[in-house]
């Protein structure tokens, strides 16, 4: 029989772990009859609740439940990583925990699967119930990849896929430290079905996701697949000279026929806060990405475990 994982990267969720569960076995009975075994990976990442408790309790009942605990927070992209690496299904599926991603979509992906696909992901074809805002910066976060980056990324994609053991050990070759799962999926390729659906509010608990710490992670993707940032800070660098060059022949030029060397002193102060801020803004990118090649130089490990059972 063949074998599908499901990874449950979990995070102060244990009102949502047995609930999650419940939903995922009502579609059981179709991988039985497709002659497919399920395991389930809950990844517990760094919990401050009895989130660990909760997946404790289901294994006592469940010996298909799986529990990988880190030593602390690591982050999403760390327990997703984690999750893969455990996972020892013939294909997986990673999945949020909070049902935003629903289990009932399950079957038709693997329907996908079995037709010749490598992957079968999920998009969100509105964003109703977040605030405007936060919609707002995700579009045009999206534009922006799909002007710097070569890499693919579907505005609305969720983590919510199911891939084939090869797509698998594919993403797992990749070990960067600096993580950013989504650029990751379509750096690697291979074929992928894409499944919309309309867009699921979590009813219980409350997102680990605060505006500030999304816009922090599209920073990572935007670094980690697309050197534009640094073109950009080499092209202003360029056109503050070309424009430096043009206003010492403006001051020359008006010294021999006015001769007047003194005013203008207001306009060349704003002129030289412009360009250092500029050359701040410049630097500060530079800084970024030394920063990535630091982290990833030093070959920490990307998560650490307490527990596994």
């Amino acid at each position: 029989m063949s074998l599908l994982s499901v990874i449950v990267p979990c995070y102060n969720e244990e009102e949502n772990v047995a609930p999650f569960y419940q939903e995922l076995m009502k579609n059981a009975s179709f991988f039985q009859g497709k002659g497919v075994e399920l395991e389930v990976w809950y990844i517990d990442d760094g919990s401050g609740d009895g989130t660990a408790a909760e997946v404790k309790k289901l294994r006592k009942k469940d010996e298909r439940v799986h529990l990988v605990s880190f030593s602390r927070n690591f982050g999403k992209e760390a327990a997703m990583y984690a999750g893969l690496e455990k996972a020892r299904g013939d294909c997986v599926v990673m999945m949020d925990v909070d049902l935003q991603d629903p289990p009932s979509l399950l079957p038709q992906m693997y329907t996908y699967l079995e037709e010749g696909y490598d992957s079968v992901a999920t998009r969100r074809v509105n964003r109703k119930g977040e605030p405007p805002v936060r919609s707002f910066f995700a579009r045009c976060f999206y534009r922006l990849m799909k002007k710097i980056s070569q890499t693919e990324m579907m505005d609305g994609a969720r983590d919510y896929r199911l891939m084939s053991r090869q797509m698998v050990d594919a993403i797992l070759s990749m070990k960067e430290y600096n993580r950013f799962t989504k650029g990751i999926f379509g750096w690697v390729g291979f074929r992928t079905k894409w499944l919309e659906f309309e867009n699921v509010e979590r009813t219980r608990g409350e997102t680990k996701w605060s505006f500030w710490k999304l816009l922090m992670y599209s920073f990572d993707g935007i670094m980690a697949f697309s050197t534009a940032p640094l073109m950009i800070a080499s092209l202003m660098g360029v056109i503050f000279c070309l424009i430096a060059f043009l206003m010492i022949l403006f001051i020359i030029v008006r010294k021999l026929i006015f001769g007047d060397p003194v005013s203008g002193w207001p306009s060349l102060v704003c002129i030289i806060l412009m360009t250092s801020g500029v050359q701040f803004f410049c630097t500060g990118i530079l800084g970024q990405y030394l920063a990535k090649t630091y982290m990833e130089v030093k070959r920490r490990p990307i998560y650490l475990v307490k527990e596994e059972m």
